[in-house]
């Protein structure tokens, strides 16, 4: 019995030598960073191959290969790695995570004892933590007064220990602040130090969904820094009142993120453009300067980079004028011009987008002089067009002193292959918004027209009554101008310092040219016509009349007051459509779809292409057209829609039919597009007959 006993005790006793020696080599283990290292390696990105990890752990060097070997047979027979004979890959064991675990604990906890921590901040360091770096953010970024200052810090610091965290970072002790400030009723300096960013998950997803993004990785960054400027300018920037009236969807700000960076419409003519050459002095260092031009291949050259520098500088749209004009002294090779012309366009598409629809350029040609240039240059455009599936080049037509069948034949064969063309009397951008100095073409213009305001959301909120719902209409412009003003001197601001440095050389910087600020009403037509209960007829045409003029004045009144240019006007937007979801939400989608002719609300007007022939000037549209064309000082979009089926004889007898009846028009007709080869055919139906791809595009 005792030597038994004596036997158990041995056998328990080498038991636990043994276990103490394999603690004691586990611990041998942990006490080389490389096979720490190594462990983690495994852990984030294992199963690896030899040379994989390897390389992975830093011993790229033959020399090295006897130290890794080393360490990695360490890690085996402790067995805190394995390998996988069959497919040759090394893996860590749950060992191997218990120690990697343990190590990670140790490392924390010695931190805590020491009673130091660290920061990994928004630099990209790592510091030890200091409670005075908070009172200096509090006081610089906040202007809280010191005194609340500490005592906040205080409060943050005893959180911070309480909860014992190791490894901090910038954006933790933020969240952190702004919970003490808000519980202790501080909201408004809570909202200074608000941090501005995106949630990982909608990175993660913005990574997961690329076919979405367009311009490549210029587009990705474009799309995450316009969601952040766009966040600033709603919570931090903007009046609350004015914040508040987007975010309700009583008004809405179309491109949110460069609302305080660029204007949305430039126009600006050729020779101002081009006539010095490319010359930018200190900014974008690594665009090629060219001298003033003396041939077709030096304007072309200049043309092309400084309208690609151009489209960066505007959200929405680039109208050039004196194209024509320019090229009057090359007219001797037109086949030149031509091609010299056509491969211009095709260097200007290449030139980076802000957003999905993208800033457009367009040419704006008058057809009443030099008919062999311009039929030339509406060659170059047609082989353009005919060689892109979704042009960013537009074209202006003026014919307010020559007759559109003169170029019909070309223009209506553009128009069938999906081409961006705007008919005009006058000088107006493709969305039909007016130069505000038509006369003089030479100087720079600009619009700052990303405002629209909800009518119908206006008249639910009238009760029906007329003379409340302009009241309303006027209480809602005044601050919704005043952010128009200050965004103004925003971007003047800006272009000073240099941020828009093409517009800063054409205005010297905003202080020549003109600068104005538009309003847009959206679902007007709805408002009146349907909340209100007007009839479409003389009474209910004179009521929305009054409300347009309504408009004017207020505009025209609080402009005065603020020292700007304001017009009204009527045209596209991407608010039609919020408007008429958001407005769905909150009366009922019965209430909305009863007043509507399409799928949201209205903007500008709309006339069916296969009716046209029938009309004439005293049809109800037409004078609809005309009355709110002339007035409206902003500009009106009227949008001549094509029939899918017409080709372009059709199309052709229709814009001399408009160019009779009406005094701006657009035409626009779906053009199938093979979202996956990118053909563009007028045949294309369910799928694509060259790739076979169903998803196609109008």
């Amino acid at each position: 019995m005792e030597l038994s006993e004596d036997f158990g005790e041995q056998k328990r006793g080498g038991i636990l030598q043994s276990a103490s020696k394999r603690v004691r080599m586990i611990f041998s283990v942990m006490a080389s960073p490389n096979r720490i290292d190594i462990l983690r390696i495994l852990n984030s990105k294992g199963p690896l191959t030899y040379s994989e990890l390897k390389s992975l752990a830093g011993f790229k060097s033959k020399k090295e290969s006897g130290k890794f070997a080393y360490h990695l047979r360490k890690l085996l027979r402790q067995s805190l790695v394995a390998l996988n004979k069959s497919e040759r890959r090394y893996t860590i064991t749950n060992l191997g995570k218990l120690v990697l675990s343990l190590a990670r604990q140790i490392e924390e906890r010695s931190i805590i004892e020491s009673g130091k921590m660290y920061v990994r901040t928004s630099h990209e360091s790592i510091e030890e933590f200091n409670s005075h770096k908070i009172i200096q953010s509090l006081v610089r970024e906040g202007s809280l007064p010191l005194e609340l200052a500490q005592k906040i810090t205080e409060e943050v610091e005893n959180r911070i220990y309480k909860f014992q965290t190791s490894y901090l970072t910038s954006s933790l002790i933020r969240e952190m602040v702004n919970s003490v400030l808000l519980e202790q009723g501080h909201e408004d300096y809570r909202h200074k130090l608000a941090r501005f960013g995106l949630p990982g998950y909608d990175i993660h997803e913005m990574l997961t969904n690329v076919d979405g993004i367009h311009n490549g990785v210029e587009g990705l960054l474009f799309k995450t820094g316009q969601k952040v400027f766009g966040e600033y300018l709603v919570l931090n920037s903007l009046p609350k009142d004015v914040a508040d009236s987007h975010l309700s969807g009583d008004i809405h700000i179309t491109n949110t993120g460069l609302w305080s960076l660029l204007p949305d419409t430039i126009f600006v003519n050729i020779k101002e453009l081009v006539e010095d050459g490319v010359d930018l002095r200190g900014k974008f260092l690594g665009v090629t300067r060219t001298p003033p031009p003396n041939s077709l291949e030096d304007l072309v050259t200049s043309l092309s980079l400084l309208t690609s520098l151009l489209i960066k500088e505007a959200s929405q749209e680039v109208v050039i004028d004196g194209l024509v004009a320019a090229l009057q002294k090359y007219s001797k090779n037109l086949s030149e011009v031509e091609e010299k012309i056509a491969n211009c366009f095709t260097k200007i598409s290449t030139a980076p987008i802000y957003s999905k629809s993208g800033t457009l350029a367009s040419f704006r040609i008058s057809i009443a002089t030099e008919p062999k240039i311009v039929g030339t240059i509406l060659n170059a455009y047609k082989k353009y067009v005919k060689s892109t599936p979704m042009p960013s080049i537009g074209l202006i037509i003026d014919y307010e002193k020559a007759k559109i069948s003169d170029f019909s034949e070309t223009l209506s064969d553009i128009i069938a292959l999906g081409g961006r063309v705007m008919f005009s009397k006058g000088l107006v951008s493709s969305k039909g918004l007016a130069k505000a100095d038509a006369k003089n073409t030479n100087i720079t213009s600009i619009n700052l027209q990303s405002l629209s305001i909800n009518m119908p959301r206006l008249a639910f909120e009238s009760n029906k009554d007329e003379t409340y719902f302009r009241a309303r209409l006027a209480l809602l412009m005044k601050p919704a101008l005043s952010a128009m003003s200050l965004r103004k001197k925003e971007i003047s601001d800006l272009t000073r310092r240099g941020l828009n440095p093409i517009l800063a050389n054409n205005t010297q910087y905003m202080q020549k040219g003109s600068v104005t600020l538009v309003v847009n009403l959206i679902g007007l037509k709805e408002a009146v016509y349907g909340i209100l209960g007007y009839e479409n007829n003389k009474a209910g045409q004179e009521i929305l009349s009054k409300v347009i003029n309504t408009a004017i004045e207020v505009a025209a009144k609080k402009g005065k007051e603020m020292g700007d240019n304001v017009t009204v006007s009527m045209t596209e937007s991407d608010a039609a459509s919020r408007f008429s979801a958001l407005d769905g939400e909150k009366y009922g989608k019965m209430s909305i779809h009863q007043h509507l002719e399409g799928e949201s609300y209205s903007q500008g007007v709309v006339i069916d292409a296969s009716e046209i022939e029938g009309m004439n000037t005293k049809n109800e549209k037409i004078v609809e057209s005309n009355q709110f064309s002339k007035i409206l000082n902003g500009g009106l979009l009227v949008q001549l829609k094509i029939p899918d089926n017409m080709d372009s004889a059709g199309i052709k007898k229709t814009i001399e039919k408009a160019g009779d009846l009406l005094g701006t028009f657009r035409p626009i007709k779906k053009v199938p597009i093979c979202s996956n080869c990118g053909l563009k055919e007028e045949k294309i139906s369910e799928k694509c007959p060259v790739c076979k791809s169903p998803y196609i595009l109008a």
